[in-house]
């Protein structure tokens, strides 16, 4: 009796394991170094495990030779044409190219793929369309440059569209940088830092006094927005009171949870007003005030990488303004 030999047991499928453990674990402690190498580890024991699975398909079949012998002259007059007799197989009909079967296959499948699109892709519009279309973008006047004291922080709340109501309240901690060399001129620079934490979004906090205990009073600035509140403060950096992220003056994740700096706002000055833009998101910011050089990215949302291979786990968001 021929016994069936199965496949050698091999380390591929165990390194194979190893390196999906080494690079899940490395996304906690180090994901640039160590989850790299274990993506790396997988990697290479997946292709040696895959091609020692195929090893049989990939072998060369033996080829086998039939048993033949020659007819003899009678036993080749004795067989008949194949279009004759009862058995006889039909003859093709003048000009006919495709067979019956193939115009029908052909067909169906046509049909189902337009029926499916028919109905997959009015779903889909509805589902995917309205966040890419009509997105608003917002200009928020925050008042006259002059209501920001050179080097001071403000707390600022607003409402981006006061039409929505409180919904659309927002909060930042804005300073005034000065004026920086932009080419032959000299320009405003300002610090629009957002207080969503790069966490999960909570509100991030200002580590320091405020107000009365500084012993200043809150400002109002009555504007097209409504009114900004702007309140003093001095902070030694942000904290998020949720989940414990904390971030130095200029935005930079310095503990806990966060994946990447605070979002900022774009800004302009507009008839001496400052107005707020747009907001996006930031990996990291070297140096300080109007000398910052930021690394800018496009909005991300909450917990998303924007740099390093983690970005490419995420999808691409829509268009969107915060």
């Amino acid at each position: 009796m021929q016994e069936e030999h199965g496949p050698a047991p091999t380390i591929w499928p165990l390194g194979f394991a190893v390196g999906i453990a080494v690079a899940l674990v490395g996304l906690i402690v180090d994901p640039q170094w160590v989850a790299s190498a274990g993506a790396i580890i997988a990697i290479v024991f997946g292709y040696l495990w895959a091609r020692d699975a195929t090893s049989e398909m990939r072998r060369q079949a033996p080829v086998v030779q039939a048993e033949v012998r020659e007819m003899t002259p009678a036993e080749a007059a004795a067989i008949p044409p194949a279009a004759e007799g009862e058995a006889a197989m039909a003859r093709p009909e003048p000009g006919e190219r495709f067979p019956r079967s193939r115009f029908l296959e052909a067909s169906t499948l046509g049909l189902g793929g337009l029926i499916g699109g028919v109905i997959t892709v009015p779903v889909a519009g509805f589902a995917l369309l309205p966040s890419f279309l009509d997105q608003k973008s917002y200009r928020v006047d925050m008042g006259p440059v002059s209501a920001f004291p050179l080097g001071k922080w403000f707390i600022a709340t607003f409402m981006v569209d006061p039409k929505e109501g409180e919904t659309s309240r927002r909060t930042a901690f804005v300073r005034n940088n000065g004026f920086v060399a932009q080419g032959s001129k000299q320009v405003p620079s300002f610090t629009v830092i957002s207080n969503r934490c790069a966490h999960l979004g909570c509100p991030v906090q200002a580590n320091g006094p405020t107000g009365a205990i500084l012993g200043e009073k809150n400002e109002i600035e009555h504007t097209k927005n409504g009114e900004i509140l702007l309140r003093p403060v001095l902070p030694a950096g942000f904290g998020c009171p949720c989940h414990g992220g904390q971030y130095d003056t200029e935005g930079n994740r310095t503990a806990g949870p966060p994946v990447r700096a605070l979002d900022r706002y774009q800004f302009d000055i507009v008839n001496g007003h400052l107005v707020l833009l747009s907001t996006y998101s930031v990996s990291h910011v070297v140096g300080t005030g109007a000398q910052a050089k930021i690394y800018k990215y496009k909005l991300a949302g909450p917990g998303e990488h924007v740099d390093g291979p983690e970005q490419w786990f995420y999808p691409l968001n829509p268009p969107h303004h915060y």
